[in-house]
């Protein structure tokens, strides 16, 4: 295990460059090595501890990976296995990326129900569905999804559940629509920056696809899918958390690689507390000349504020003046790092799937522990920010999303160490 040693009233200063987008990654990454007739080369891979675990989960399906500094190459699964294991499966949730591929390939599917996060129930009940829908006779037993078709067929669904459109379903639907027989047209789709590049990938590979960027995504099926080669969008989610950094240190820093149209909501809401966003055409500088102020934040699927910002900015709206209110609308378990932050000298209170921040001047440090991915990121700023020492345990959670995260801040003027225990 290993904890990051944070040493906080330090001030960022300088240039951060943004990693390829891990939720991007994940499914082109399966994409290549199922559908895909010929080897593919993807360009600007993070190297995540989730990108491995997948290169883990392709690899006993088959698939022969390689990285290599920023670069992954697939070679097409020439003998693919239909079925994706609980020990391969359990560690990350994007492994259930798989499926639709599989029984769009090979007819048949038995893949485990997959881990990740605790960040609250995540039911797979869309996945289930659009398969259905494209013809897929699908049951659950013991653990496992079995799904089977002699061939998918196109169809018309909506694709959207309790809580909006579904990032996953959406991914997993439009991958399989593409070597159904006919036309499919998905309505409510997902319409996260990492979908329209998966979307566009997939064309690369020789699918038709229409409606990208939109909630109508029209799939016209194709008889085979080619390899190809693709450089993947910036993640939007750690230009995110870097621009947060920026700001809750009073620093002044340059987030490279990033573009507004990825983070339209963030931007909005960073800017409406009180932070200078300059923007030109390869990233944004960040300067807080004023004093943060209080916000209401609601987080909703893409272009509203994305629930993976929502813990970065909370940790931000700790010392901002005033009250803030979060509302928690996607993942309404998904506030376990409050507790942490109050261990730090914060001022929340959680009612249900809303939080009130009431602003504090400083911060101190303490011993935390993250609970998630993004609880990490959160934790890893607010330490940066207070005064004292805090030590961060569970770092593992980091290293699932964040590549070399603690040298990237380093180098912008952290003190941040990583130690085993």
């Amino acid at each position: 295990m290993e904890r990051l040693i944070i040493k906080g009233g330090t001030r960022l200063e300088g240039t951060i460059p943004v990693s390829g987008c891990k939720n991007a990654v994940l499914p082109i990454a399966v994409a290549a090595a199922i559908l895909g007739d010929g080897v593919s080369v993807l360009h600007n891979v993070p190297n995540l501890t989730d990108v491995r675990t997948l290169r883990a989960v392709l690899e006993g399906l088959g698939a022969t990976i390689k990285l290599k500094d920023s670069t992954l190459y697939i070679e097409p699964i020439n003998h693919l296995e239909y079925e994706a294991p609980y020990d391969l499966v359990r560690k990350m949730r994007a492994s259930i990326y798989v499926l639709g591929p599989l029984v769009a390939k090979l007819g048949k599917a038995k893949v485990s129900f997959p881990g990740g996060c605790a960040i609250g129930p995540r039911p797979i009940d869309l996945h289930i569905r659009g398969l259905e829908h494209l013809g897929a006779e699908v049951t659950v037993e013991k653990g496992y999804i079995y799904a089977q078709a002699e061939r998918l067929v196109g169809t018309e669904m909506y694709l959207t559940g309790q809580y909006g459109p579904s990032v996953g379903a959406t991914a997993n639907i439009m991958m399989a629509a593409t070597l159904s027989q006919g036309t499919t047209v998905i309505r409510g789709a997902a319409c996260e920056p990492h979908i329209s590049d998966l979307a566009r990938f997939l064309n690369t590979m020789g699918a038709d696809i229409e409606g990208i960027g939109t909630s109508v995504l029209t799939i016209r099926g194709v008889k085979q899918l080619r390899g190809t080669e693709y450089t993947v969008i910036s993640d939007d989610i750690e230009a995110g958390t870097f621009i947060v950094a920026g700001a809750i240190t009073r620093g002044d820093v340059y987030v490279k690689g990033i573009t507004p149209q990825q983070i339209p909501a963030i931007s909005e809401k960073i800017v409406e507390a009180g932070v200078e966003l300059d923007w030109d055409d390869k990233g944004v500088r960040v300067t807080t000349p004023r004093e943060i102020k209080g916000i209401d934040i609601s987080t909703a699927p893409f272009p509203g504020f994305p629930t993976d910002m929502q813990a970065q900015i909370m940790g931000m709206l700790c010392l901002a003046s005033g009250t803030s209110i979060i509302n928690e609308n996607v993942h309404t378990d998904r506030f376990i790092h409050t507790a942490e932050l109050n261990r730090m000298g914060a001022d929340i209170t959680v009612d249900g799937g809303k939080a009130i921040i009431n602003g504090v001047p400083n911060l101190s440090g303490a011993p935390v522990m993250a609970s998630d991915l993004r609880a990490g990121a959160v934790l890893v700023a607010a330490g940066m920010a207070a005064s004292g020492e805090t030590v961060l345990s569970r770092v593992y959670h980091l290293d699932r999303g964040y590549e070399s995260i603690e040298k990237k801040l380093n180098n912008v003027g952290a003190n941040i160490t990583r130690v085993k225990d």
